[in-house]
């Protein structure tokens, strides 16, 4: 299994910005589809955004697109995920996952994902 670190979460008021970085183990970080999921109380996991390996193929959540953009820079073992004008229902624990099989078609899956990290928390006030 890969492990996984978030960080960057916080506490920001509707309309500002803040960017998750989630750093990973292994030596083959740029074979693995990375995704982003979030958690709200009460709520199921949904996903977020995922990107693919190599290639920089990238997928979104219609909530989030033209708000958040998620990228990865192979050299650091690290992908990110850069969220503007944010707001109060983005507020959850955003986790950051990796599928060390490189698929693509499952990319939206979060079952298809084999390796978790801890979550960090996203706080959105009014």
């Amino acid at each position: 299994q890969v492990q996984l670190v978030e960080s960057g979460g916080g506490l920001v008021q509707a309309g500002g910005s803040l960017r998750l970085s989630c750093a990973a183990s292994g030596r083959t970080f740029s074979s693995y589809t990375m995704g982003w999921f979030r958690q709200a109380p009460g709520k199921e996991r949904e996903f977020v955004a995922a990107i693919s390996r190599s290639v920089g193929y990238t997928y979104y959540t219609e909530s989030v697109k033209g708000r958040f953009t998620i990228s990865r820079d192979n050299t650091k073992n690290t992908v990110y995920l850069q969220m503007n004008s944010l707001k109060p229902e983005d507020t959850a624990v955003y986790y950051c996952a990796a599928d060390t099989r490189g698929l693509i078609a499952t990319m939206a899956v979060y079952n298809k994902y084999d390796s978790w990290g801890q979550g960090t928390q996203v706080t959105v006030s009014s």
